[in-house]
């Protein structure tokens, strides 16, 4: 979250210095110039309005965080990747893996969906996904203890309505 925050703040500061030098070099009657540094102020207008709605959407899944575990291991059909981040926060609204996002639950019907919540001894993997794409998250979760285990279940079902599998306890 820190680097999305720290993107959003640079995507700032270039967005003002850009629409200054515009405005600067307009009221100098350098036409010329003015037209280029405007348009690259709104392509950085609009980087700023993206990553303000990825700041506002890593916001919402730290704050209604369900579980947070040290790292991730993302695969689809043909590619398997380890995420090591400081920080893997799964919430009712979708996973935060470092700095990038998995919403869930939120574009109606066809929109992505958590499927599948399984937890053994030392993962948990969700599954989530529309019709055309599926990820697999698996999670090193660190817990030991069968009513700790029991306690995220619920949890996890109350807050996303998805049943979670418990094998190996």
């Amino acid at each position: 979250m820190k680097l999305i925050r720290k993107r959003r703040n640079v995507y700032v500061l270039l967005f003002i210095a850009s629409i200054s030098l515009a405005v600067w070099f307009g009221v100098a009657f350098i036409l010329e110039v003015v037209f280029p540094i405007g348009a690259i102020s709104l392509v950085f207008f609009l980087l700023l309005v993206r990553q303000s709605r990825l700041l506002y959407d890593a916001t919402l899944i730290w704050d209604n965080r369900i579980l947070a575990v040290p790292s991730a291991l993302i695969s689809t059909v043909g590619s398997l990747r380890q995420s090591d981040t400081e920080e893997t926060v799964v919430s009712t609204f979708g996973i935060l893996i470092g700095s990038e996002i998995y919403r869930w639950g939120l574009d109606g019907v066809h929109g992505v969906r958590l499927k599948t919540i399984e937890i053994d001894r030392v993962w948990i993997y969700l599954t989530f996904g529309n019709e055309i794409k599926t990820l697999r998250v698996k999670l090193l979760h660190g817990m030991n203890d069968k009513q700790e285990v029991m306690t995220v279940k619920e949890k996890l079902f109350c807050e996303t309505g998805v049943e979670t599998v418990v094998s190996d306890w």
